[in-house]
């Protein structure tokens, strides 16, 4: 279900930002590792780099909420969108399911009030980061992935005609309906 039981704050940052990354983390369900750096489309996005800059994005958070030390030089954050050579699916999936549990631990512990460093973001003109509230971050990042996963929708639909809802059904086991049908190859 994608709407939170309690419709407290928290909560509901929580879980909308567990479902974005639920919906990314199943883009590659089903793919080899060669499939998955496919960038099918203009762009050079590929699964595999949607999910190493979504781990990018969360460790660099965790960082600055003092919850972690994966603090990268900015410079890193251009290399998030591309898996090197040696970074497999197998191995991106592992470390995004890794981090996420750090991250979601965050999120439903850390201090909504607490002071985080956000930014940079040279694209909007902001060189150096700045002060913001976690509760700041976590809407940011609600942006960010849903962005990203629906990259990552497109992605897949030019793949092999993968849909969002069906990829989900078939990660978690559903069974077919009037409506949706578990992905399979």
């Amino acid at each position: 279900m994608y709407l939170p039981e309690i419709n407290d704050e928290r909560t509901t940052l929580c879980k909308y930002l567990d479902v974005q990354l639920d919906a990314i983390r199943a883009s590659a369900f089903g793919l080899d590792d060669a499939e998955a750096r496919q960038s099918p489309l203009r762009s050079a996005l590929s699964i595999s780099g949607i999910i190493k800059h979504i781990v990018y994005c969360m460790k660099q958070s965790l960082s600055r909420a003092g919850h972690s030390e994966h603090d990268q030089p900015f410079e890193a954050f251009t290399t998030s969108f591309t898996p090197t050579e040696d970074e497999s699916l197998e191995a991106l999936l592992a470390r995004f399911d890794a981090v996420r549990a750090e991250y979601m631990t965050m999120c439903r512990e850390g201090d909504l009030e607490s002071e985080v460093q956000a930014g940079p973001m040279p694209w909007y003109g902001l060189n150096e980061a700045r002060p913001a509230k976690l509760r700041y971050l976590y809407a940011h990042h609600l942006e960010e992935f849903a962005r990203h996963a629906g990259h990552a929708d497109v992605i897949r639909e030019q793949l092999d005609g993968a849909q969002a809802i069906e990829l989900l059904a078939a990660v978690e086991g559903q069974p077919a309906n009037d409506f949706v049908t578990p992905w399979s190859r």
